[in-house]
């Protein structure tokens, strides 16, 4: 009973290694300029019930990433930020770290945290982990943008495997 319980295990945990990037992300993604206003990127966000969009210059290569934690970032909320300290915001106590400006190019993070399409997505969990992000833009080796990955698509793809 033992082993049959181990061959199961082992079996799930090849499949973040047989699962590949390109197969994962999402394709045909929006992604904005640095010259985008932010209040843009807020309605897309917004509409899109979305969370982050890459940032591309002409190009289409990955200069950045722009988030809801980004956009936050301007009035004061930041990713370090616990719920008391949004409750004593709301109660009129400051919050350091504050981004400010009106285009893309002055709240984005960057440099960006890319993957290759060719990896696997143990890696991509892997990289996830270790920088603490929520997503992956996926580029070429000249940074061009071809997607993005997010620990939303690892899960149902890992599910999706599971259950076939």
């Amino acid at each position: 009973m033992d082993s049959h319980h181990d061959e199961g295990k082992h079996i799930k945990s090849a499949i973040g290694y047989e699962l590949h990037v390109q197969d994962v992300m999402t394709k045909g993604v929006i992604c904005v300029s640095k010259f985008d206003p932010v209040m843009k990127v807020a309605d897309i966000l917004n509409e899109k019930n979305i969370s982050g969009l890459p940032v591309v210059d002409k190009e289409q290569r990955v200069i950045g990433i722009i988030t809801q934690v980004d956009i936050l970032s301007m009035i004061g909320v930041s990713r370090e930020h616990t719920f008391k300290d949004l409750l004593k915001h709301m109660l009129g106590e400051s919050l350091p770290a504050r981004k400010l400006g009106d285009h893309v190019g002055d709240i984005m993070t960057s440099p960006v945290f890319s993957i290759k399409p060719n990896a696997n997505i143990a890696e991509a969990v892997r990289i996830m982990s270790e920088k603490k992000i929520r997503r992956l833009t996926v580029a070429n080796d000249d940074r061009v943008l071809l997607g993005i990955i997010t620990r939303a698509d690892i899960l149902k793809a890992v599910i999706n495997k599971i259950r076939s």
